[in-house]
């Protein structure tokens, strides 16, 4: 990975106001754009509708569209336009009238470059998404990049796929509802699991659930140590991402690195957690 540049947008979605939340979203990625120049725009999970969307399955996935589609069409003119790698969330329709929770990797060309289906469906979403089953990371031109959602973060598992797969960065949009501490805890935890960076971006506001999030966005490098970290407001959040920030054993150490967590598994004694 080189070094580059990162933003996570802490952005409160209007429920259900899909036009709104598009077009505030390709201001905030003009915004990132003229105040840090970067190369990657994180915004949180479902920002298209807001998480809980107050609607009934079929009119959930009534009010949504394929991907790509009327959902990422304009966000993807912007990172064109802006020559800025997005990371844009939002659900996507899947089969029988269900939907997924879906991130969507946008390169600075416009095309996107994948589609991450969360995995992990949060208990009070099952009602409404199917679980994707996919884990992947990306090749681009500013580094490997993986993505998760949200609860996928509660799973060792998922990072530490992405870490063989080679990820420098993990991306986790969020609208997360439980405490800090599970948040802080989590995000440090994926980060040294995977050796990568998080760059783990929270709704702000209300939904139409009657859910309050508290924002608090954060960057975390492999080490574990947070190098940005938001308030509980919009805002955006950045940090400049070191080409090697696995070199030294601490911050501010010149001692090499003499260990590494991905090299050093043991698979073979690993098999009852696949039970």
């Amino acid at each position: 990975m080189k070094e580059i540049t990162v933003c996570g947008v802490q952005m409160e979605s209007r429920a259900c106001d899909i036009g709104y939340n598009i077009q505030r979203g390709a201001e905030w990625i003009e915004k990132c754009r003229d105040m840090y120049k970067p190369h990657l725009v994180v915004f949180p999970e479902t920002v298209t509708t807001g998480f809980n969307t107050g609607l009934k399955p079929k009119e959930l996935y009534e009010l949504i569209d394929d991907i790509p589609g009327k959902t990422t069409d304009k966000i993807q003119e912007s990172a064109r336009k802006n020559r800025i790698h997005v990371v844009w969330t939002t659900y996507e329709r899947a089969e029988a009238g269900r939907v997924y929770n879906s991130s969507v990797l946008i390169g600075s060309d416009g095309r996107i470059v994948g589609i991450y289906r969360k995995i992990h469906p949060f208990p009070a979403e099952e009602e409404w998404t199917m679980p994707g089953d996919s884990v992947e990371v990306y090749d681009t031109e500013i580094g490997k990049i993986g993505m998760m959602i949200c609860f996928d973060g509660d799973f060792a598992e998922l990072a530490r796929i992405m870490g063989i797969k080679g990820a420098d960065v993990i991306t986790r949009p969020s609208a997360f509802l439980r405490s800090f501490d599970t948040w802080k805890l989590t995000n440090t935890a994926r980060a040294y699991d995977s050796r990568a960076y998080i760059i783990a971006t929270n709704q702000v506001g209300k939904d139409a659930g009657d859910g309050y999030y508290y924002g608090h966005s954060m960057i975390v490098d492999p080490l574990g140590r947070r190098i940005a970290q938001a308030l509980c407001r919009e805002e955006i959040v950045y940090a400049v991402l070191e080409k090697e920030p696995l070199k030294y054993a601490s911050y501010g150490s010149n001692i090499l690195m003499p260990a590494d967590n991905i090299k050093s598994r043991r698979p073979s004694a690993y098999k009852d957690i696949l039970n």
